[in-house]
């Protein structure tokens, strides 16, 4: 009866709606040139900035620069051309400015009548996707609290009954009990809808805006009760039976997925709600959310596709990314069937895409494996996601559910934890920090990536802020059950390999310490750790052994300890390459991935590389790599703020291979 009702809807809608399919329609420009409206005195670039919040513009600024935070992608429609399709009928269901689209029903006259306007580029349909959430199984009823969960909440000040399990795994308790607890950051759920209002664990949570992509109105439905389901696990707040780790944290609600039709949903969706949430000042986004199988005669997705830059969902996440949003994804429940990989957007460079373990840290059966199709180590980190305590659909009960898109709003929450106590830390800060705190970062994998990701780790992992053009202030807090002597902390550090020097850490008189670290030459290499006595009077050194320091250039701002490039290797590979940049045109800095493979005969041995820019005269004007390297896949930055406009070119020798790339400096 059910299937003989929905053959009946179906046919109904494509009455109605005349045979129309959603398409694409991508214009040529936006009636300006990118050099002159670019300008901070530019209509074009008063237009772009106009339409971003203030907290969206500090954001911006911070990774981006006081310059340059307002890029092409960010310039408006050109209203001539909007208003030219409406006038023959065309009725707009998203804007895309990031990709210089719109997306409508249109019919196939329409179509072929809209692709001989001048300005129009090209038209292509709207991929329509089948998504099904595996992770949605539920089993048992939760007890309102076994006696087990009774004994170990007694451990901590709050009482999370038995969602302890699934934030203990990841240290969540011990963090709030120092009173970090997501305030201050806004953070963005992208799911199925968030009918907050009638469950107890979410109803006086911070609701800053919502909307419904799927039916276009401004209040979010609830769908499944999956969506509430995330936002519980993120944020959740009812004391002896549901908590999560960043419930003082605000959040922008997207309902981008329909369930009424076997859940699908279309990508304009995605990527039209992320670029809502960029411009509403988002600190971080998390997705439960993931495609790869497409309805018949829409084009499934390869494994190739997976590369983190062809799909629509990819290569917005990377532009939210480029405007300094944290994101974090599900990898994905599709291990052991026909896919067996990660789906999109968890491919995209810099997302943060989070696999699933059970409460003994044991792999998922069901949690996506890595890598990206580029080779690229996935997911990053993982959390629990298997047997977690949710929310049943009548707001009051809770069930167990399964899937990686459980374990992501754990390690988003955690993610706004950091970001709450250190409110200065950029993305590619965070993201950096993440992948040192997984419970194995020096032996990352395809299964869980840098491994178990813990918010005792991550808050205690050293920071930098920088305060001015060369000045650092070093960032710590000491999470320690003996206790922490404050008048015995210190920290010891060393400049490219000098002797250590040791000074003592100014205070707060509750958490944090900090040193203003005095000025070295760019690239110097300083190395640190820190020693104190706790209450115990015993003697504590970080990192424990002897001979291990944290270090960083002079200049950046990221740490590392176990890891040593951002997203660091995968040694499986079996050729060299060298990929194309991205941003590309970029103002001011790009990213260059390039791998180099295993050679069996060289026994492990290391290979000489070099990275090296040249401008179009053929002159060297940046050295990027320049050592013995790893079998691997390596990601650089390149910053060109300090040269004009032009094309350059990027060469990498390494062994007998060489390749050479063409970029752009656009300013």
């Amino acid at each position: 009866m059910r299937v003989f009702i929905y053959i009946l809807f179906c046919l109904f809608l494509a009455s109605a709606s005349f045979a129309q399919t959603k398409y694409y329609i991508y214009f040529k420009d936006k009636g300006v040139t990118k050099e002159t409206s670019l300008l901070k005195t530019s209509p074009g670039f008063r237009a772009g900035e106009k339409e971003l919040s203030s907290k969206a513009v500090e954001r911006r600024k911070g990774v981006m620069g006081d310059q340059n935070y307002v890029t092409f992608e960010d310039l408006p429609l050109n209203i001539a051309y909007l208003n030219t399709l409406e006038s023959l009928g065309v009725k707009f269901i998203n804007k895309l400015k990031w990709f210089n689209a719109v997306t409508a029903y249109l019919t196939g006259t329409q179509v072929n009548d809209l692709a001989k306007l001048p300005f129009v580029d090209k038209i292509v349909p709207v991929r329509i996707i089948r998504y099904q959430h595996s992770e949605n199984q539920l089993f048992a009823p939760v007890p309102k609290q076994n006696t087990g969960a009774s004994i170990q909440n007694a451990m901590y000040s709050l009482n999370y009954g038995n969602s302890l399990t699934q934030n203990a795994l990841s240290d969540i308790p011990t963090v709030h009990d120092l009173g970090i607890k997501g305030t201050g950051v806004y953070v963005g759920i992208l799911d199925d809808g968030f009918s907050y209002k009638i469950y107890t664990a979410l109803k006086n949570l911070k609701v800053v805006k919502q909307y419904d992509y799927v039916h276009q109105t401004a209040l979010v439905s609830n769908q499944s009760g999956h969506g509430s389901s995330v936002f519980c696990l993120i944020a959740g707040y009812d004391p002896g039976n549901a908590i999560g780790p960043a419930y003082d944290a605000q959040f922008f609600l997207a309902e981008t997925e329909n369930d009424a039709s076997e859940t699908h949903i279309e990508e304009d969706n995605y990527a039209q709600a992320l670029q809502d949430m960029e411009a509403a000042g988002v600190d971080m986004t998390t997705s439960s959310l993931g495609y790869d199988i497409f309805d018949p005669g829409q084009g499934d997705y390869t494994f190739s596709d997976m590369d983190g830059q062809t799909t629509i969902c990819a290569k917005a996440v990377n532009l939210a990314f480029q405007r300094g949003v944290t994101l974090f994804n599900a990898a994905g429940n599709e291990r052991g069937n026909s896919w067996n990989h990660i789906i999109t957007p968890a491919d995209a460079f810099n997302i943060i895409a989070v696999g699933s373990v059970t409460s003994k840290n044991i792999v998922s059966g069901f949690s996506s494996p890595g890598p990206s199709a580029d080779g690229r180590i996935k997911p990053e980190v993982a959390a629990m996601g298997s047997s977690d305590t949710v929310p049943l659909s009548d707001g009051v009960n809770y069930v167990y559910g399964d899937g990686t898109s459980y374990a992501t709003p754990i390690a988003a929450g955690i993610g706004a934890m950091l970001k709450s106590a250190y409110p200065h830390l950029t993305n590619v800060q965070i993201r950096k920090i993440f992948l040192e705190c997984g419970d194995h970062p020096a032996n990352r994998d395809n299964n869980t990536g840098y491994g178990l990701i813990s918010a005792k780790r991550v808050i205690s992992y050293p920071n930098l802020k920088q305060e001015s053009t060369n000045s650092f202030l070093l960032n710590k807090i000491f999470i320690d059950a003996g206790g922490v002597n404050s008048s015995t902390v210190k920290l010891n550090y060393r400049i490219n390999g000098g002797n250590f020097q040791s000074v003592s850490m100014s205070y707060d008189g509750s958490l944090k310490y900090n040193y203003l670290l005095p000025v070295a030459n760019p690239s110097d290499l300083i190395e640190f750790n820190f020693t104190y006595q706790n209450s115990n009077s015993s003697s504590v050194r970080e990192p424990s052994s002897a001979n291990d320091n944290y270090k960083f250039s002079f200049g950046s701002n990221n740490i590392s300890h176990l890891t040593d490039v951002q997203n660091s290797v995968n040694p499986v590979r079996d050729n060299f390459t060298l990929s194309q940049n991205y941003p590309n045109p970029f103002n001011p800095s790009t990213t260059i991935i390039y791998s180099i493979p295993v050679d069996p005969a060289a026994a492990g041995r290391h290979i000489v590389s070099t990275l090296k820019v040249y401008d179009i005269l053929g002159r060297e004007v940046a050295t990027l790599v320049n050592g013995e390297k790893a079998p691997g896949i390596y990601e650089v930055k390149f910053n060109g703020s300090g040269l004009p406009s032009g094309v350059y070119f990027y060469r990498l020798q390494t062994g007998s291979f060489s390749q050479t790339k063409k970029f752009v400096l656009m300013k």
